[in-house]
């Protein structure tokens, strides 16, 4: 026999079964008790929350020859039929592959037949928003003078799209999302019949993630029990099946950028990296924890909100102390920004390194958020004791890499070596190859020639400075380099110093070999 995806065999067969939607049940109920049942619903709401499922239990409860106390007996004959998807009373219809004109015609000349068995016809239209306009005008008419054995029941996620004289004619039932406790508590009770041992922080952290949605907990529960198959189902298993991180890990990662610890950040999103955690998921998440944060910082009375076991809701209250509101809307807005740049991106990695680059060099940014951040990190640095702007010496004034134009030797063309001059010559074409960041960044470059004979790369600015000093960025422009001219090429990155040209204090090779390639020419 086939296996049953657990949203499937654990439908709810009758109200009392629809878990989180208490407000609609009831109402329901009472309509069919006191026989007050209307000629058309319209539920609305996001994904499964009970939508679909209460219309076909609607369906059989109006039809059933037994109702128990507002609720289909399950038993006879008509609630067997609708159950199996055999009666002809009960239509359902996807309007997103059947929302023409033609479509909505077909159903105005059904409706004039009466049902053969049961006292209803009962029209179950899901994702109704994807009817044509012409569509939406031939249902008009049916709606408007309907016959008393008909029942629509409009499903929809974006009822905002249903014109007004539609809406108008229905009785509207808004679907809460359902909370992660009552996910929890039915994922537990199901557990218990499948007979599964699954921990309670995984029931816990698959409910949250689920999003409101009974059947995408569902689905997580039913995937991670099939990837540990035959095994008792801990946290931790759930954090590997579904790509995700812990508390911990933003905490990790919090900790690092409230510290300017850039080397400390790129270990956390290496190591995510490395487990194979899927990126979006986890800026998503980290802008949750964000977002806990900022909650408890503005009031007191939020605990209930934030729906997070008594260990998590310490660590959050912990980790609050240490960042101000402004920073936290500040980081809030980067990641937001990240996560739509990182949507259809292919080097999801290196967005994400930038931005939190960003957040640890704040001095990078011009914009008033950034400034606003620079400032609190000083705060932050004199409160732990550290002077805000050390005293320099006089040799820490110069940048160690720079090489300063009174000691700079004159490059003669004939002391430039040949590899050099070909790097030179082709650079335009060897960033060509490269991936798109770190090709934006290394045209940025000035290129001159090191006294160790190295290629030198001189930036001004900070961030793509700061970015091809990574020794992996740096280890892509290099194999490019040789695989273009055939030849290891030694590149080293360095910083020039605020305030002076490039000119002033090295020789610019493009300058040289571009002179020497026009003497060529006349020769």
């Amino acid at each position: 026999m086939s296996y049953t995806a657990l949203y499937r065999k654990y439908r709810p067969s009758e109200f009392t079964d629809v878990k989180g939607q208490d407000h609609i049940v009831t109402t329901l109920t009472n309509q069919i008790k006191a026989g007050r049942i209307g000629h058309a619903y319209l539920f609305c709401g996001t994904r499964g929350t009970g939508k679909t499922t209460v219309a076909k239990i609607f369906a059989r409860a109006v039809n059933c020859d037994n109702p128990q106390n507002g609720n289909p007996c399950g038993e006879c004959e008509v609630c067997r039929r609708i159950s199996s998807g055999a009666s002809l009373n009960v239509i359902e219809i996807d309007a997103a592959s059947n929302n023409g004109v033609d479509d909505v015609r077909q159903i105005r000349e059904e409706v004039t037949y009466p049902p053969t068995e049961g006292k209803y016809k009962v029209y179950i239209i899901d994702e109704v928003h994807m009817l044509s306009t012409g569509a939406f005008n031939a249902l008009l008419k049916t709606l408007e003078e309907p016959p008393s054995y008909v029942i629509f029941i409009l499903a929809t996620t974006e009822a905002h799209k249903i014109p007004v004289t539609i809406l108008s004619r229905y009785q509207r039932y808004d679907f809460h999302r359902i909370t992660a406790d009552t996910i929890a508590a039915r994922l537990t009770e199901l557990m218990k019949t499948e007979g599964t041992q699954v921990e309670e922080k995984a029931i816990r952290y698959i409910a949250k993630a689920a999003d409101g949605s009974m059947r995408d907990a569902l689905s997580l529960l039913d995937q991670c029990i099939s990837f540990y198959l035959g095994q008792s189902l801990t946290y931790e298993n759930v954090l590997e099946v579904l790509g995700a991180a812990d508390t911990t890990v933003f905490s990790q990662l919090l900790e690092a950028v409230l510290t300017d610890d850039v080397a400390r950040a790129m270990s956390v999103i290496d190591e995510l990296v490395r487990q194979g955690r899927e990126l979006s998921q986890f800026v998503t998440d980290f802008i949750g924890f964000l977002r806990s944060l900022l909650l408890l910082k503005s009031s007191d009375q939020i605990e209930d909100i934030l729906d997070t076991t008594e260990e998590n809701l310490s660590l959050l209250k912990e980790m609050a102390k240490s960042i101000s509101d402004e920073g936290l809307m500040r980081y809030i807005r980067v990641f937001s920004d990240l996560l739509n740049d990182m949507r259809y991106a292919a080097q999801k990695r290196i967005l994400l390194e930038i931005a939190v680059i960003r957040l640890c060099k704040p001095e990078m940014d011009r914009d008033q958020d950034a400034l606003l951040d620079r400032i609190e990190v000083l705060e932050r640095k004199i409160e732990r004791g550290i002077p805000a702007a050390p005293a320099a010496s006089a040799a820490q004034t110069r940048p160690v890499e720079e090489i300063p134009k009174a000691e700079r030797p004159t490059i003669r063309p004939e002391a430039i070596p040949d590899d050099i001059r070909r790097v030179v010559r082709e650079w335009r074409k060897i960033t060509d190859g490269l991936p798109g960041v770190v090709r934006a960044y290394a045209r940025m470059a000035n290129l001159t020639l090191g006294d160790d004979g190295k290629l030198v790369l001189v930036f001004a600015d900070e961030i793509a400075y700061t970015y091809l000093s990574n020794e992996a960025h740096r280890q892509d422009l290099a194999d490019r380099i040789s695989e273009k001219i055939g030849k290891e090429v030694a590149v080293r990155v360095v910083k020039q110093a605020p305030g002076r040209s490039f000119e002033q204090n090295y020789i610019d090779l493009t300058k040289i070999i571009h002179n020497i390639d026009i003497e060529i020419e006349e020769e």
